[in-house]
């Protein structure tokens, strides 16, 4: 079975920037994705990628983050720039591999319920 394995996650101040990482064990997924979930909140999506490589963000994190994929190291990346305090949070990798997606991430990512399968999530913490 597919599996993840998250890195990149660390302690930085407000403008810096991180490389999240998450390396799979395959590529069988129809769309995969990064989601989030800050202190005290509900998770929610960040960005999400599709097999054939169509992206799709969250507003919040528009113009600052960017989703990409090493086909060759089975790895997703996400680029997070121009960090901000209300990015903190714990940051996971998601996707779904045996389920039916319901609308294509050209027009928005997966709900949170469509993913089936997740990792177990990198921390990031910035501080202002």
């Amino acid at each position: 079975q597919l599996r993840f394995v998250e890195s990149g996650g660390g302690l930085v101040q407000s403008g810096e920037s991180l490389r999240l990482s998450c390396t799979a064990s395959g590529s069988d997924y129809t769309v995969i994705g990064w989601i989030r979930q800050a202190p005290g909140k509900e998770r929610e999506g960040v960005s999400c990628m599709s097999r054939h490589g169509s992206t799709n963000y969250a507003e919040s994190v528009e113009g600052r983050f960017t989703i990409s994929r090493d086909n060759t190291k089975n790895t997703l990346y996400l680029q997070m720039n121009n960090l901000k305090p209300e990015d903190t949070g714990t940051y996971y990798c998601a996707a779904i591999i045996r389920g039916l997606l319901t609308a294509p991430v050209q027009e928005r990512c997966p709900k949170l319920y469509e993913y089936d399968l997740w990792g177990q999530g990198t921390q990031v913490t910035v501080s202002s």
